[in-house]
């Protein structure tokens, strides 16, 4: 049984990754920035007969946050095997280079890059403790530099600060993955695919549930090596 903190567990892909996990046997806690809203989803596990779930409080933007729930969880656990950075913005519009306001572009970075950096960063004591710690970035086709200067997909387009974000978050994973390249963890990002969720007003061509299936994977296959890029089908992406 893995001991897995996902952020942003409450809804969306976070919460149906964590339902699946559980379902395997895991235990998970549901990281949520808005504690009524983590317990709310707990209970909905609950009541679906997964017991083995539990929800911190954690605001990824927030360092004192992200200290007292690495506080908690040091209260409950005597380490960490999977650390899955799920929480995350698409930010107003417009969002494009040219005319978008700067502030919108400081939000969107807080929570898609720097929330996840001082999140990895506070809980890499805990993940240490495990034999095979991993740490997973829940990332985006946007991402891509690659695909996004060949794509003529029009879903690539209007999300310009998100997608920066994540490539940023891509550039995380590749120099996280370096570092600790002599260490027992392996760092991946993955790109769940276009999910109907919250995030893009339920616009996605899948289910969360489907979406969930990769990184599910990625926290629970050794096989998968550390420093690379992942699309829903587990197929390697170019960066």
């Amino acid at each position: 049984m893995k001991k897995i903190l996902i952020t942003g567990a409450n809804q969306g892909i976070g919460f149906e990754t964590a339902k699946q996990l559980a379902a395997l046997g895991h235990y998970v806690y549901l990281g949520s920035r808005n504690y009524s809203n983590g317990m709310e989803a707990q209970k909905k596990l609950n009541d679906a007969g997964f017991r083995q779930v539990e929800c911190i409080e954690i605001d990824v933007t927030d360092i004192q946050s992200v200290h007292s729930a690495k506080e908690l969880l040091e209260s409950k656990t005597q380490g960490l095997d999977v650390l899955i950075n799920n929480a995350g913005i698409a930010g107003e519009q417009p969002q494009n280079f040219s005319t978008g306001h700067i502030g919108n572009l400081r939000n969107i970075f807080e929570t898609n890059f720097f929330g996840a950096v001082q999140t990895t960063q506070m809980f890499l004591d805990l993940l240490k403790k495990s034999d095979a710690p991993r740490i997973i970035n829940v990332s985006s086709p946007l991402g891509s530099l690659s695909l996004q200067s060949q794509s003529s997909n029009p879903n690539f387009g209007g999300y310009d600060a998100y997608s920066a974000s994540k490539t940023a978050l891509n550039a995380f994973t590749v120099l996280l993955s370096k570092e600790l390249q002599e260490t027992n963890f392996t760092v991946i990002s993955v790109e769940p695919g276009y999910t109907a969720t919250n995030l893009n007003q339920y616009q996605g061509t899948q289910t969360a549930e489907e979406a969930a299936g990769i990184i599910v994977k990625s926290a629970t296959d050794r096989e998968m090596p550390t420093g690379k890029f992942f699309d829903r089908n587990g197929d390697e992406l170019a960066w």
